[in-house]
Protein backbone atom coordinates (compact mmCIF):
# COMPACT_ATOMS: atom_id res chain seq x y z
CA UNK A 1 0.00 0.00 0.00
CA UNK A 2 2.89 2.34 0.83
CA UNK A 3 4.39 1.95 -2.65
CA UNK A 4 1.08 2.81 -4.27
CA UNK A 5 0.51 6.03 -2.33
CA UNK A 6 4.02 7.49 -2.09
CA UNK A 7 5.85 9.02 -5.05
CA UNK A 8 9.61 8.54 -4.87
CA UNK A 9 12.33 10.67 -6.45
CA UNK A 10 15.93 11.65 -5.87
CA UNK A 11 15.00 15.34 -5.74
CA UNK A 12 11.82 17.25 -4.86
CA UNK A 13 11.66 20.90 -5.86
CA UNK A 14 8.96 22.94 -4.12
CA UNK A 15 7.72 25.96 -6.03
CA UNK A 16 7.82 26.65 -9.76
CA UNK A 17 8.97 30.26 -9.80
CA UNK A 18 12.28 31.35 -11.27
CA UNK A 19 14.39 29.34 -8.81
CA UNK A 20 12.35 26.13 -8.88
CA UNK A 21 12.00 26.12 -12.66
CA UNK A 22 15.68 26.92 -13.12
CA UNK A 23 16.82 24.04 -10.92
CA UNK A 24 14.42 21.58 -12.56
CA UNK A 25 15.61 22.74 -15.98
CA UNK A 26 19.26 22.20 -15.05
CA UNK A 27 18.40 18.67 -13.88
CA UNK A 28 16.15 17.81 -16.81
CA UNK A 29 18.61 15.74 -18.80
CA UNK A 30 19.33 18.51 -21.33
CA UNK A 31 22.73 19.18 -19.73
CA UNK A 32 25.50 16.64 -19.99
CA UNK A 33 26.66 15.08 -16.74
CA UNK A 34 27.68 11.89 -15.02
CA UNK A 35 24.29 11.35 -13.42
CA UNK A 36 20.73 12.51 -14.02
CA UNK A 37 18.60 12.36 -10.85
CA UNK A 38 14.84 11.86 -10.90
CA UNK A 39 12.97 15.07 -10.04
CA UNK A 40 9.50 15.93 -8.76
CA UNK A 41 8.59 19.60 -9.28
CA UNK A 42 5.66 20.72 -7.11
CA UNK A 43 3.88 23.80 -8.45
CA UNK A 44 1.23 25.64 -6.43
CA UNK A 45 -2.23 25.63 -8.04
CA UNK A 46 -3.59 28.92 -9.40
CA UNK A 47 -4.50 31.21 -6.53
CA UNK A 48 -2.82 33.26 -3.80
CA UNK A 49 0.19 30.93 -3.50
CA UNK A 50 1.17 31.44 -7.14
CA UNK A 51 2.70 34.85 -7.97
CA UNK A 52 1.33 36.91 -10.82
CA UNK A 53 3.22 37.80 -14.00
CA UNK A 54 6.39 39.77 -13.34
CA UNK A 55 9.58 40.96 -14.98
CA UNK A 56 13.14 39.87 -14.21
CA UNK A 57 16.20 41.82 -15.32
CA UNK A 58 19.89 40.95 -15.22
CA UNK A 59 23.06 41.53 -17.20
CA UNK A 60 25.45 39.15 -18.91
CA UNK A 61 27.79 39.04 -21.89
CA UNK A 62 27.15 36.98 -25.01
CA UNK A 63 24.39 34.43 -25.37
CA UNK A 64 22.68 33.15 -22.26
CA UNK A 65 20.88 29.99 -21.27
CA UNK A 66 17.44 31.61 -21.48
CA UNK A 67 17.94 34.01 -24.38
CA UNK A 68 14.92 32.55 -26.18
CA UNK A 69 12.77 34.09 -23.43
CA UNK A 70 14.48 37.50 -23.43
CA UNK A 71 11.91 40.12 -24.43
CA UNK A 72 14.40 42.98 -24.91
CA UNK A 73 18.02 43.86 -24.18
CA UNK A 74 20.05 47.05 -24.08
CA UNK A 75 23.71 48.01 -24.41
CA UNK A 76 23.26 51.49 -22.93
CA UNK A 77 21.97 52.50 -19.49
CA UNK A 78 20.99 55.96 -18.31
CA UNK A 79 20.80 57.45 -14.82
CA UNK A 80 19.24 60.88 -14.30
CA UNK A 81 20.05 63.03 -11.24
CA UNK A 82 17.34 65.18 -9.65
CA UNK A 83 18.66 68.09 -11.73
CA UNK A 84 21.24 68.46 -14.45
CA UNK A 85 22.36 66.34 -17.39
CA UNK A 86 21.72 62.61 -17.61
CA UNK A 87 24.52 60.07 -17.13
CA UNK A 88 24.69 57.58 -20.01
CA UNK A 89 26.87 54.50 -19.93
CA UNK A 90 27.90 51.87 -22.48
CA UNK A 91 27.99 48.49 -20.71
CA UNK A 92 29.59 46.48 -23.56
CA UNK A 93 30.38 43.60 -23.64
CA UNK A 94 27.44 43.20 -21.23
CA UNK A 95 23.80 43.47 -22.14
CA UNK A 96 20.98 44.42 -19.78
CA UNK A 97 18.29 41.79 -20.42
CA UNK A 98 14.59 41.63 -19.58
CA UNK A 99 12.61 38.40 -19.23
CA UNK A 100 8.88 38.23 -18.58
CA UNK A 101 7.93 35.42 -16.21
CA UNK A 102 5.29 34.08 -18.64
CA UNK A 103 7.89 33.78 -21.43
CA UNK A 104 10.38 32.13 -19.06
CA UNK A 105 7.83 29.59 -17.83
CA UNK A 106 6.74 28.76 -21.38
CA UNK A 107 10.33 28.15 -22.48
CA UNK A 108 11.24 26.01 -19.48
CA UNK A 109 7.93 24.13 -19.48
CA UNK A 110 8.47 23.03 -23.10
CA UNK A 111 11.83 21.54 -22.15
CA UNK A 112 10.51 19.91 -18.98
CA UNK A 113 7.66 18.31 -20.91
CA UNK A 114 10.25 16.46 -23.00
CA UNK A 115 12.39 15.46 -20.04
CA UNK A 116 12.41 11.75 -19.12
CA UNK A 117 13.43 12.38 -15.50
CA UNK A 118 11.31 15.37 -14.40
CA UNK A 119 7.70 15.01 -13.30
CA UNK A 120 5.61 18.10 -12.58
CA UNK A 121 2.76 18.11 -10.06
CA UNK A 122 0.22 20.80 -9.19
CA UNK A 123 -0.41 20.73 -5.46
CA UNK A 124 -0.14 22.62 -2.19
CA UNK A 125 2.66 21.52 0.12
CA UNK A 126 1.37 20.86 3.63
CA UNK A 127 4.41 19.54 5.51
CA UNK A 128 8.07 18.69 4.94
CA UNK A 129 9.48 16.15 7.40
CA UNK A 130 12.78 14.29 7.50
CA UNK A 131 12.94 10.65 8.46
CA UNK A 132 15.19 7.63 8.29
CA UNK A 133 13.99 6.81 4.77
CA UNK A 134 14.41 10.32 3.35
CA UNK A 135 12.38 13.51 3.32
CA UNK A 136 8.60 13.12 3.19
CA UNK A 137 6.59 15.94 1.61
CA UNK A 138 2.86 15.85 2.24
CA UNK A 139 0.85 17.51 -0.54
CA UNK A 140 -2.80 18.25 -1.36
CA UNK A 141 -3.93 18.28 -4.99
CA UNK A 142 -6.48 20.88 -6.20
CA UNK A 143 -9.34 18.37 -5.80
CA UNK A 144 -8.45 17.79 -2.15
CA UNK A 145 -6.67 14.46 -2.70
CA UNK A 146 -3.71 14.05 -0.33
CA UNK A 147 -0.59 12.07 -1.00
CA UNK A 148 3.06 11.92 0.00
CA UNK A 149 6.31 12.40 -1.86
CA UNK A 150 9.57 10.90 -0.68
CA UNK A 151 12.91 12.31 -1.80
CA UNK A 152 16.58 12.12 -0.93
CA UNK A 153 16.91 15.91 -1.27
CA UNK A 154 14.34 18.70 -1.08
CA UNK A 155 14.83 22.24 -2.40
CA UNK A 156 12.23 24.74 -1.22
CA UNK A 157 11.90 27.92 -3.29
CA UNK A 158 8.74 29.29 -1.65
CA UNK A 159 8.89 32.86 -0.28
CA UNK A 160 9.59 33.22 3.42
CA UNK A 161 6.57 34.04 5.54
CA UNK A 162 8.40 36.93 7.22
CA UNK A 163 11.68 38.82 6.96
CA UNK A 164 14.29 37.41 9.39
CA UNK A 165 15.73 39.62 12.14
CA UNK A 166 18.14 42.17 10.71
CA UNK A 167 20.17 45.22 11.60
CA UNK A 168 18.78 47.08 8.58
CA UNK A 169 15.85 46.32 6.31
CA UNK A 170 14.60 48.58 3.55
CA UNK A 171 11.82 47.65 1.18
CA UNK A 172 12.22 47.97 -2.56
CA UNK A 173 8.61 48.34 -3.66
CA UNK A 174 7.33 49.35 -7.05
CA UNK A 175 4.39 49.57 -9.39
CA UNK A 176 4.72 49.54 -13.16
CA UNK A 177 2.69 50.08 -16.29
CA UNK A 178 3.29 48.51 -19.67
CA UNK A 179 2.34 51.43 -21.87
CA UNK A 180 1.73 52.14 -25.54
CA UNK A 181 1.98 55.81 -26.49
CA UNK A 182 0.21 57.63 -29.32
CA UNK A 183 3.53 58.95 -30.66
CA UNK A 184 7.14 57.67 -30.63
CA UNK A 185 8.41 58.54 -27.15
CA UNK A 186 11.20 56.11 -26.22
CA UNK A 187 14.88 55.59 -27.03
CA UNK A 188 14.92 51.87 -27.83
CA UNK A 189 18.67 51.55 -27.39
CA UNK A 190 18.79 52.76 -23.80
CA UNK A 191 17.27 51.52 -20.54
CA UNK A 192 16.46 54.19 -17.97
CA UNK A 193 17.86 52.53 -14.87
CA UNK A 194 17.28 55.25 -12.28
CA UNK A 195 15.52 58.55 -12.91
CA UNK A 196 15.71 60.57 -9.69
CA UNK A 197 13.58 63.44 -10.97
CA UNK A 198 10.70 61.92 -9.00
CA UNK A 199 9.54 63.48 -5.74
CA UNK A 200 11.78 62.04 -3.03
CA UNK A 201 10.09 60.53 0.06
CA UNK A 202 10.87 61.73 3.59
CA UNK A 203 12.60 58.40 4.34
CA UNK A 204 14.56 56.58 1.64
CA UNK A 205 14.62 57.37 -2.06
CA UNK A 206 12.51 57.04 -5.20
CA UNK A 207 13.15 56.84 -8.91
CA UNK A 208 11.56 56.09 -12.25
CA UNK A 209 12.56 53.06 -14.30
CA UNK A 210 11.91 52.79 -18.03
CA UNK A 211 12.54 49.73 -20.21
CA UNK A 212 11.61 50.55 -23.81
CA UNK A 213 10.59 47.64 -26.01
CA UNK A 214 9.78 49.80 -29.04
CA UNK A 215 9.49 53.47 -30.02
CA UNK A 216 5.97 53.55 -28.58
CA UNK A 217 6.08 50.71 -26.02
CA UNK A 218 7.80 50.45 -22.65
CA UNK A 219 7.60 49.23 -19.09
CA UNK A 220 7.48 52.34 -16.89
CA UNK A 221 7.82 51.86 -13.13
CA UNK A 222 7.84 53.98 -10.01
CA UNK A 223 10.18 52.53 -7.35
CA UNK A 224 10.99 53.38 -3.75
CA UNK A 225 13.63 52.16 -1.32
CA UNK A 226 11.88 53.00 1.95
CA UNK A 227 10.55 51.47 5.19
CA UNK A 228 6.87 51.28 4.15
CA UNK A 229 4.89 50.41 1.03
CA UNK A 230 2.40 52.83 -0.51
CA UNK A 231 -1.31 52.49 -1.00
CA UNK A 232 -2.58 51.49 -4.43
CA UNK A 233 -3.68 55.07 -5.06
CA UNK A 234 -0.24 56.30 -3.96
CA UNK A 235 1.51 54.25 -6.65
CA UNK A 236 -1.03 55.30 -9.28
CA UNK A 237 -0.58 58.95 -8.40
CA UNK A 238 3.23 58.70 -8.49
CA UNK A 239 3.18 56.92 -11.87
CA UNK A 240 0.71 59.37 -13.32
CA UNK A 241 2.90 62.26 -12.22
CA UNK A 242 6.03 60.59 -13.63
CA UNK A 243 4.56 59.75 -17.04
CA UNK A 244 2.76 63.07 -17.48
CA UNK A 245 4.95 65.70 -15.82
CA UNK A 246 8.46 64.24 -16.11
CA UNK A 247 8.41 61.99 -19.19
CA UNK A 248 5.69 64.00 -20.98
CA UNK A 249 4.44 60.87 -22.71
CA UNK A 250 1.13 62.40 -23.69
CA UNK A 251 -1.74 60.12 -24.57
CA UNK A 252 -1.01 56.51 -23.61
CA UNK A 253 -2.68 53.13 -23.21
CA UNK A 254 -1.88 50.92 -20.21
CA UNK A 255 -1.74 47.35 -21.57
CA UNK A 256 -0.67 45.57 -18.35
CA UNK A 257 0.54 46.31 -14.83
CA UNK A 258 2.87 44.75 -12.29
CA UNK A 259 3.59 45.36 -8.61
CA UNK A 260 6.47 44.05 -6.55
CA UNK A 261 8.09 44.06 -3.12
CA UNK A 262 11.71 43.02 -2.53
CA UNK A 263 13.24 43.14 0.97
CA UNK A 264 16.69 44.76 0.96
CA UNK A 265 18.08 43.37 4.19
CA UNK A 266 21.28 42.29 5.89
CA UNK A 267 19.38 39.47 7.61
CA UNK A 268 21.09 36.09 7.27
CA UNK A 269 19.15 33.78 4.96
CA UNK A 270 19.74 30.18 6.11
CA UNK A 271 20.04 27.97 3.06
CA UNK A 272 20.04 24.71 5.00
CA UNK A 273 16.94 24.00 7.08
CA UNK A 274 17.51 20.27 7.62
CA UNK A 275 19.98 17.51 6.89
CA UNK A 276 18.55 17.15 3.38
CA UNK A 277 16.26 20.19 3.05
CA UNK A 278 17.50 23.43 1.53
CA UNK A 279 16.16 26.82 0.49
CA UNK A 280 16.94 28.29 -2.90
CA UNK A 281 16.16 31.55 -4.68
CA UNK A 282 15.25 34.71 -2.77
CA UNK A 283 14.47 32.64 0.35
CA UNK A 284 17.96 31.13 0.09
CA UNK A 285 19.85 34.41 -0.19
CA UNK A 286 20.01 34.78 -3.98
CA UNK A 287 18.88 38.43 -3.82
CA UNK A 288 21.64 41.06 -3.78
CA UNK A 289 20.72 43.11 -0.70
CA UNK A 290 21.92 46.46 -2.06
CA UNK A 291 20.04 46.26 -5.38
CA UNK A 292 17.22 43.73 -5.13
CA UNK A 293 18.40 41.87 -8.26
CA UNK A 294 17.82 38.12 -7.86
CA UNK A 295 17.72 36.35 -11.24
CA UNK A 296 21.50 36.15 -11.83
CA UNK A 297 22.17 35.07 -8.25
CA UNK A 298 19.66 32.23 -8.37
CA UNK A 299 21.14 31.04 -11.68
CA UNK A 300 24.57 30.72 -10.05
CA UNK A 301 22.97 29.00 -7.08
CA UNK A 302 20.93 26.45 -9.06
CA UNK A 303 23.84 25.76 -11.41
CA UNK A 304 26.05 24.84 -8.44
CA UNK A 305 23.32 22.64 -6.90
CA UNK A 306 22.75 20.79 -10.19
CA UNK A 307 26.49 20.21 -10.63
CA UNK A 308 26.77 18.79 -7.10
CA UNK A 309 23.83 16.44 -7.62
CA UNK A 310 25.20 15.15 -10.90
CA UNK A 311 28.59 14.53 -9.34
CA UNK A 312 27.18 12.79 -6.27
CA UNK A 313 28.24 15.53 -3.85
CA UNK A 314 26.18 17.00 -1.02
CA UNK A 315 24.17 19.70 -2.80
CA UNK A 316 24.28 22.54 -0.26
CA UNK A 317 23.26 25.70 -2.18
CA UNK A 318 26.00 28.32 -2.17
CA UNK A 319 25.31 31.84 -1.03
CA UNK A 320 24.04 33.97 -3.86
CA UNK A 321 26.78 36.51 -3.16
CA UNK A 322 30.18 36.49 -1.48
CA UNK A 323 30.78 37.40 2.16
CA UNK A 324 32.65 40.52 1.02
CA UNK A 325 29.71 41.62 -1.13
CA UNK A 326 27.21 41.00 1.67
CA UNK A 327 29.37 42.95 4.12
CA UNK A 328 29.59 45.94 1.76
CA UNK A 329 25.84 45.75 1.25
CA UNK A 330 25.23 45.78 5.01
CA UNK A 331 27.27 48.97 5.29
CA UNK A 332 25.41 50.60 2.40
CA UNK A 333 22.00 49.62 3.74
CA UNK A 334 22.90 51.04 7.16
CA UNK A 335 24.12 54.29 5.59
CA UNK A 336 20.93 54.62 3.53
CA UNK A 337 18.59 53.50 6.30
CA UNK A 338 20.10 55.91 8.82
CA UNK A 339 19.85 58.82 6.39
CA UNK A 340 23.60 59.47 6.55
CA UNK A 341 23.97 59.38 2.78
CA UNK A 342 21.83 60.92 0.10
CA UNK A 343 20.73 57.99 -2.06
CA UNK A 344 20.28 59.80 -5.39
CA UNK A 345 23.61 61.60 -4.97
CA UNK A 346 25.42 58.34 -4.14
CA UNK A 347 24.09 56.34 -7.08
CA UNK A 348 24.58 59.20 -9.54
CA UNK A 349 28.15 59.68 -8.31
CA UNK A 350 28.95 56.00 -8.82
CA UNK A 351 27.49 55.85 -12.32
CA UNK A 352 29.22 59.10 -13.30
CA UNK A 353 32.69 58.13 -12.02
CA UNK A 354 32.90 54.35 -12.45
CA UNK A 355 32.90 52.73 -15.93
CA UNK A 356 29.43 51.26 -16.38
CA UNK A 357 30.49 47.69 -17.18
CA UNK A 358 32.78 47.62 -14.13
CA UNK A 359 30.04 48.99 -11.89
CA UNK A 360 27.63 46.28 -13.04
CA UNK A 361 30.27 43.60 -12.41
CA UNK A 362 30.73 45.13 -8.96
CA UNK A 363 26.97 44.96 -8.33
CA UNK A 364 27.03 41.32 -9.41
CA UNK A 365 29.97 40.48 -7.14
CA UNK A 366 32.36 39.74 -10.00
CA UNK A 367 35.08 42.27 -9.16
CA UNK A 368 38.37 41.82 -7.32
CA UNK A 369 39.17 43.36 -3.93
CA UNK A 370 41.23 46.05 -5.70
CA UNK A 371 38.29 46.88 -7.98
CA UNK A 372 35.92 46.98 -5.01
CA UNK A 373 38.17 49.48 -3.26
CA UNK A 374 38.36 51.55 -6.45
CA UNK A 375 34.57 51.71 -6.58
CA UNK A 376 34.27 52.38 -2.86
CA UNK A 377 36.46 55.47 -2.96
CA UNK A 378 33.71 57.26 -4.89
CA UNK A 379 31.25 56.83 -1.99
CA UNK A 380 31.11 59.38 0.85
CA UNK A 381 33.86 58.07 3.10
CA UNK A 382 32.79 59.50 6.48
CA UNK A 383 29.20 58.22 6.56
CA UNK A 384 30.22 54.84 5.18
CA UNK A 385 33.00 54.40 7.75
CA UNK A 386 30.68 55.39 10.59
CA UNK A 387 28.13 52.84 9.37
CA UNK A 388 30.81 50.13 9.10
CA UNK A 389 32.15 50.78 12.59
CA UNK A 390 28.76 50.55 14.30
CA UNK A 391 27.52 47.42 12.47
CA UNK A 392 29.15 44.86 14.81
CA UNK A 393 27.35 46.28 17.87
CA UNK A 394 23.93 46.77 16.29
CA UNK A 395 21.33 44.20 17.41
CA UNK A 396 19.33 42.25 14.89
CA UNK A 397 15.66 42.98 15.38
CA UNK A 398 12.54 41.42 13.82
CA UNK A 399 11.36 43.35 10.81
CA UNK A 400 7.79 44.66 10.87
CA UNK A 401 5.21 43.29 8.47
CA UNK A 402 5.48 45.60 5.43
CA UNK A 403 1.73 45.32 4.83
CA UNK A 404 0.68 46.01 8.40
Amino acid sequence: MEAATVLDADVAVIGAGAAGLSLAHRLSGHDSGARTPSVLLVDAPPGPLRPGPRTWCFWESGRGRFDAAVRSQWRHLRVRPPAGPAIRGDIAPLRYKMIRSDDFESLVSRDLARSPNVRRLEATVDTVEEGADGVRVQITAPGGHQRALRARWVFDSRPLGSIPAARTTLLQHFHGWFVRTARPAFDCGTAELMDFRTVQPADGLSFGYVLPTGPREALVEYTEFSPQVLTASGYESALRRYTEEILSLGELEITATETGLIPMTDAPMPRRVGASVFRIGAAGGATRPSTGYTFAGLQRQTSAVAAALRQGRRPVPPAGHSLRARTMDAVLLRALGSGRVDGPDLFCRLFARVPSARLLRFLDGHTSLFEDLAVGRHAPVGPMLRSAVELPVLPRRPSPDPFA
